[in-house]
């Protein structure tokens, strides 16, 4: 007995000390070891894997060449080919563009007569394996095939850094077209100077998605050029060293024999050679590469930091790191080490103590990117602002979806106008706020995208605009927002004169079917014949990449207005689990593409979905929010190449994922609340500063339990089925109890 008692006592010491050193090493594991950029480059996703600084100016990474809609970051996982590495990049959007200045490295000379041709006929494209293939925030490595050649990328937040490590004798090399371009782009002008053996300089405008794109930049070489080829419009040029036509292109060799590994710095700027020369001096020339990787990914480091998430299963870390990695890539810094940048008129403006930012993709991010910066990044966020009032005051109105600073007016309603009245509303005040007022104002008061029919109408009739329902909804929660911000300002007219606009979506709602619909200008018919299912992209249609299905639920800002138009709680919860049990078939000959992720008629893979499983909280039915939200966050996420259901929209589809698995989702944004759902997480830190935090806690929380039983914040039972933003900035517990079966008493 004696000796199985000492047996057991040192049993239970080792397990003690292997779970401590367990739990200890957790901790030591650096959150961006659980970032895979991969996750989203598959599917519908359309991420890059290549390197960034948080919100970087360049993001370098590698482009296949192939043209299509999964190819808008210019890489998709299940290609095989190489064609290049662009310095700029788009993360997650539905178009494509950038890809500018295209590097690549190669070991023997090539036809230069074939630049800026199709990817089939690229001399320069090569072949390689995912299995060589490694990415992390910071970071970027892959074999090239047919040279055999080690590709290595980093940046920081101007500069991108480059690495060649060349494995054959041959001749060492690089090539640089600037008449490559897929998808929307296509160059117009393009320059190559070689200014001395290891810098080059240049330019390339282009048009495309951004009507007006000029990429200025400095290419700066760790070892000397010997010898150079260059190419103007597919002539080869064997004796110039500097070449300007619309399509240009160059081949720059080193000496052979001598050091293996090569190092490119190249830096970029709207305005001028001269700026991207400074960028490059200020953020390049200081820094090797090596140091740069490091430093960049303590940057990442330091960022993911801010939410640390507790849980036993690392593939949770994975799907939730990357997401958060994902919602910090856009909108990125657009103004140079100076504070300067270029307008889309081509004027140049500068920045004074604030960085400008572009790629702004505001009908996505309105939802919960910007939400989500607003809480994890405000400083960054008024210079956001401050970038659109800049914007505002060289258009006349809040931008739509800004890409280098060229207004693309993509997608419906006027969201500049809702992000920077939920900044406001959030106490998020660094800038001039009269003027902020004028722009939001400005922008709703205009005449085109709808408002003069809109304000004509008090909707939109089907008769006089594509997409009649879906911008009439935004368009009312953007007067809301208006009316919310007046009234914070103490003007009483334009509160009551916009708070009374924001009641459009009562004249689309049919009674007869359930959804809103095309109506005529008359108001005595609606358009005919109507198949809730029936999807058209972008023409001839009632909404916008959806369906009826999808498209019912856009009325954020009077939700109580919204369910009595249903007639009820009973009647409006059971057409909301109609959308979720309904068969998933979409019907029409032109179906939009965007319509992924679907749930039966719930569709996660875009944005017009987000908010509609909190609705549930609304209707006294709180229960089927967690069921959903749960549903959602089991299905829609994982650790693929696939793991998005659907465009990564420059932060917003991961941002659902943040904010759902914490336990709380801001449905209407500019209200400053956030739903309760169905939290994750054990535990939940959110680092609101050096002293203050807001911990989520779901101790028993699981696949099983989902369902909250109870809730408290600072201790005190919490009975509504929401927080604000005040209470979480304030920094606090929020502690919810979690069961297997609802609590259909909570909550109501």
């Amino acid at each position: 007995m004696d000796k199985f008692f000492y047996i057991l006592v040192l049993s239970a010491l080792f397990v003690g000390s292997s779970c401590k050193q367990q739990k200890q090493s957790e901790l030591s594991e650096p959150l961006t070891s659980y970032v895979d950029p991969f996750i989203g480059t598959g599917g519908h996703g359309h991420t890059f894997p290549g390197p960034t600084a948080p919100f970087g100016m360049v993001q370098p990474s590698p482009d296949n060449g192939t043209g299509g809609w999964d190819w808008c970051s210019g890489y998709h996982i299940t290609d095989s080919i190489i064609s290049g590495f662009g310095q700029l990049h788009l993360s997650g959007t539905g178009i494509g563009d950038l890809a500018d200045i295209l590097l690549m490295p190669t070991n023997q000379p090539v036809d230069l007569s074939l630049f800026g041709t199709s990817k089939d006929s690229l001399p320069y494209a090569s072949h390689f394996s995912h299995e060589t293939e490694i990415a992390s925030p910071g970071y970027y490595k892959v074999t090239l095939d047919e040279p055999n050649i080690e590709v290595e990328l980093t940046a920081n937040s101007y500069v991108a850094f480059h690495k060649y490590t060349y494995q054959a004798e041959s001749s060492p090399s690089f090539i640089l077209d600037l008449g490559y371009a897929v998808n929307w782009d296509k160059p117009i002008e393009s320059s190559i100077n070689l200014e001395n053996d290891t810098l080059i300089t240049g330019y390339r405008h282009s048009t495309g998605w951004a009507k007006n794109q000029k990429v200025f930049f400095a290419i700066a070489s760790s070892r000397p050029i010997e010898n150079i080829k260059l190419m103007a419009d597919e002539e080869v040029l064997d004796s110039s060293t500097e070449v300007s036509a619309t399509k240009t292109g160059g081949q720059f060799f080193f000496k052979e024999g001598a050091s293996k590994t090569i190092e490119l710095k190249i830096a970029v700027s709207s305005v001028g050679i001269a700026n991207a020369k400074e960028n490059l001096n200020q953020h390049g020339t200081p820094h090797s590469f090596d140091q740069t990787k490091k430093n960049t990914g303590q940057q990442w480091e330091n960022l993911l930091s801010k939410i640390q998430v507790e849980t036993t299963q690392d593939s949770l870390k994975t799907i939730f790191y990357t997401a958060l990695y994902h919602t910090q890539i856009a909108p990125v810094l657009f103004s140079d080490t100076n504070g300067e940048f270029r307008l889309q008129n081509d004027s140049i403006v500068k920045a004074d103590d604030w960085q400008a930012y572009s790629t702004l993709s505001l009908w996505d991010t309105f939802r919960a990117e910007n939400p989500l910066l607003n809480i994890l990044q405000p400083e960054k966020v008024n210079s956001i602002i401050q970038s659109m009032l800049i914007y505002y005051d060289e258009q006349g109105r809040l931008p739509v979806w800004t890409l280098y600073a060229n207004e693309t007016n993509t997608m419906t309603g006027n969201h500049g106008v809702s992000m920077i009245v939920e900044a406001f509303l959030k106490g998020i005040r660094n800038y001039d706020v009269n003027k902020a007022y004028e722009a939001v104002r400005t922008t709703m008061m205009d005449d085109i995208r709808g408002l003069k029919p809109y304000k004509e109408h008090g909707f939109i009739p089907y008769t006089e605009l594509d997409e009649s329902v879906t911008i009439s909804l935004e368009f009312a929660y953007n007067d809301w927002c208006v009316a919310q911000m007046a009234k914070a300002l103490g003007k009483e007219d334009d509160h009551a004169y916009f708070l009374n606009r924001s009641g459009a979506f009562k004249h689309l709602f049919n009674a007869e079917t359930g959804f809103m619909r095309g109506r005529s200008a008359d108001k005595k018919s609606w358009r005919e014949p109507f198949d809730p299912k029936y999807s058209n992209h972008r023409f001839h249609t009632d909404y916008t990449e959806g369906n009826a299905w999808q498209h019912s639920w856009f009325v954020l800002h009077d939700v109580p207005g919204f369910i009595e138009l249903h007639g009820g709680n009973e009647p409006f919860t059971q057409k909301l689990e109609q959308l979720f049990t309904e068969s998933s078939e979409i019907s029409g000959d032109n179906v939009s593409a965007d319509i992924s992720g679907l749930i039966g008629q719930y569709a996660h893979g875009n944005e017009p979905s987000h908010h509609i499983a909190y609705l549930f909280n609304k209707a006294k039915q709180p229960w089927r929010t967690q069921f959903w939200v749960r549903e959602i966050l089991d299905t829609q996420y994982s650790t693929q190449p696939d793991g998005l259901s659907g465009n990564e929209d420059c932060g917003q589809m991961s941002a659902w994922y943040v904010f759902s698995s914490l336990g709380f989702y801001p449905m209407n944004p500019a209200s400053g609340q956030y739903e309760l759902g169905s939290p994750l997480f054990k535990k939940a830190t959110i680092a609101l500063s050096t002293e203050k935090n807001f911990v989520v806690l779901a101790e028993n929380t699981s696949s099983i339990n989902k369902y909250i039983q109870s809730v408290k914040l600072n201790g005190k039972s919490l009975r509504r089925t929401y927080i604000t933003h005040d209470e979480i900035m304030a920094g606090g517990t929020l502690e919810f109890e979690m069961g297997a079966d609802p609590n259909k008493n909570w909550g109501l």
